[in-house]
């Protein structure tokens, strides 16, 4: 038996038990997995730098680098991740619907596990704890496959998890980590139909394509963020700098910052030089059209490819458009349906916008990089689905449950 069939049946085996934690039970768990994980930060670090060196060997750009590195913070934050979980209200049993038919049939509709989730991701390992966490909040088993460059990292924070949980009620084997960084091991679990009940990706638009397109096992879509910013005539400048400004260069790595900055034309030609040596300060390197580059000769000419193009780095398209019918055809053509933002004092543009773009998140006054489980209130998320079925947006704990129908009678038979 392969590693990814054996992994996948020893997490599925768990799922009965699973079901029959109660809430009091998942939380322990999750707040033991926080202090392991607090105990163990040095040996996680010392993984960490490994896969960091092997990392700078390949020549991984320092962005992608960025995407990798753990630190005493960022651990203390992936740690504090799974106390937010535990201390979120637990979606599974809450009743959403109840009906009383006339024959007297009583229907009660309710949240349940999803099952077994497959997650494949790339290069973050905080995802490996968000996931666990996620999955084992909502009573879900998951087999995780991460990325090669981040596998002395996982396999050491699920080392970690492991001994946690085994001094708990949680069955250590409902978390499992596909060690095999071979591609074939990614093409093997999305054909697990029969074990997994889902798969999700997490990652770069490649990643998910091949996904979507060879997948047998349903998938949940976390797609890529190709994100928009236009600024309309209206807007204030110093936030339409502040936002713009953030929403690339807080964390371009991330899949809600912003890859294409949307300028009306008067706004344009009154602010973008000044905007532009915001972003140079920033270590911006701006790609624009023909106006941008006469309004900032240090541009470099962008490209319809640049336009469908997630940098995840400093790197910015700018384009000036005539007015917000024309940035919305932008965004309709070049968009993700992942984060959209327009900077208005125009509440009749910022309606309209809001209601035409088609997005997981849309926005006014306020930078796309709020487009995440943390920051919505939902702790840790385990992607962002770009998708309308099932789910959509950040995907917090209700979006790990399925549902069920539960139907109670007194001997009523159909005629």
């Amino acid at each position: 038996m392969s590693e990814v069939r054996e992994k996948a049946s020893k997490a599925q085996a768990t799922v009965p038990q699973l079901n029959r934690l109660t809430t009091e039970q998942k939380n322990t768990a999750l707040r033991v997995m926080a202090d392991a994980l607090i105990t163990e930060t040095d040996s996680i670090i010392t993984a960490n730098a490994e896969d960091l060196e092997r990392g700078r060997e390949q020549g991984t750009p320092e962005s992608m680098l960025d995407r990798l590195a753990l630190n005493k913070e960022r651990i203390a934050g992936i740690a504090e991740g799974l106390r937010q979980i535990a201390d979120l209200p637990d979606p599974v049993g809450e009743v959403l619907e109840t009906i009383t038919r006339p024959n007297g049939l009583h229907v009660e509709k309710s949240r349940v596990p999803i099952g077994l989730i497959g997650i494949i991701y790339e290069a973050r390992p905080n995802v490996t704890v968000d996931a666990a966490g996620l999955c084992l909040k909502t009573g879900n088993a998951v087999l995780l496959r991460g990325g090669s460059s981040a596998l002395s990292s996982n396999r050491k924070i699920v080392d970690v998890l492991h001994q946690a949980l085994a001094t708990t009620d949680m069955p250590a084997d409902a978390l499992q980590l596909v060690e095999d960084a071979d591609r074939a091991s990614v093409d093997e679990m999305l054909k697990l139909n029969g074990l997994l009940d889902v798969i999700i990706p997490r990652g770069g638009a490649s990643l998910i394509r091949n996904v979507v397109a060879n997948a047998t096992v349903p998938v949940i879509e976390t797609g890529a963020g190709i994100c928009h910013t236009y600024v309309d005539e209206s807007a204030d400048p110093v936030m339409a700098a502040e936002i713009a400004i953030n929403a690339k260069a807080q964390r371009p790595s991330v899949c809600n910052s912003m890859e294409t900055l949307l300028l009306h034309a008067a706004y344009a030609e009154e602010h973008l030089p000044a905007l532009a040596e915001q972003f140079r300060e920033a270590n911006v390197v701006l790609k624009g059209c023909d106006t941008v580059r006469r309004l900032v000769p240090s541009a470099i000419e962008a490209t319809e490819e640049d336009y469908a193009t997630e940098y995840n780095d400093y790197i910015l398209n700018i384009r000036v458009v005539e007015n917000l019918d024309e940035a919305m055809q932008h965004i309709a053509h070049y968009g993700t349906k992942h984060s959209e933002c327009i900077v208005t004092r125009d509440t009749a543009h910022a309606e309209r916008f809001m209601h035409d773009v088609d997005a997981a998140a849309v926005y006014h006054n306020a930078s796309t990089r709020f487009t995440d489980g943390y920051e919505f209130g939902y702790g840790a998320e385990i992607g962002i689905s770009t998708q309308k079925l099932h789910a959509r947006g950040p995907m917090g704990l209700p979006a790990l449950t399925s549902t069920k129908y539960r139907i109670t009678g007194n001997g009523q038979i159909r005629h």
